[in-house]
């Protein structure tokens, strides 16, 4: 298993259906109990242990799905809101090694990852086929991509970062 990718690289091709939406909505909803599951009953010293050498601790994880998330929610609105937005890109590695994704306690941010997601998943149930197909503008990439696309692809960052810490329970029998 490669460790960076424990579950592959986001990959998805064809159309995207309203069975898939519905599957990647329950993934955004899932999610804050599946890491709260993750990290449950992890000690300090354990949350402090990167999911790989090289790698981010589970406490850097953490701070990053609710980082990364609650920006995803904003450029959901700002699509839905505005012609092809330009979203602003940020530097997740930079923030990850600010204080708080590094010493600060997870409990806020599983309290953000659930507050985010629960209004994330209403606003999703909320959308339109239209909806679906509106378009953010990202810079970084250089790419224009769907609500829909976006979806599938916080879906599985959910996922993916979720299997990092629980990959690394199982490498280490906690």
């Amino acid at each position: 298993m490669d460790e960076r990718y424990p579950i592959g690289k986001f990959e998805f091709e064809g159309p995207i259906t309203v069975e898939k939406r519905a599957e990647w909505i329950e993934d955004i909803r899932a999610l804050p109990a599946r890491v709260a599951a993750a990290v449950s009953g992890l000690s300090e010293e354990q949350l402090d242990t990167p999911y790989r050498d090289g790698g981010w601790t589970i406490r850097q994880v953490v701070h990053h799905i609710a980082d990364s998330h609650s920006n995803c929610l904003t450029r959901f609105k700002l699509a839905l809101t505005e012609d092809n937005p330009t979203i602003k890109p940020y530097e997740e590695q930079l923030w990850a090694e600010l204080a708080d994704s590094k010493t600060y306690p997870i409990g806020p941010s599983l309290a953000l990852i659930e507050a985010v997601h629960s209004r994330w998943t209403a606003l999703l149930e909320s959308m339109s086929e239209e909806d679906y197909a509106r378009t953010f503008y990202h810079p970084g990439y250089q790419v224009t991509n769907t609500l829909a696309r976006a979806l599938g692809n916080y879906s599985w960052h959910g996922r993916h970062h979720t299997a990092h810490i629980t990959s690394l329970r199982e490498r280490k029998g906690w």
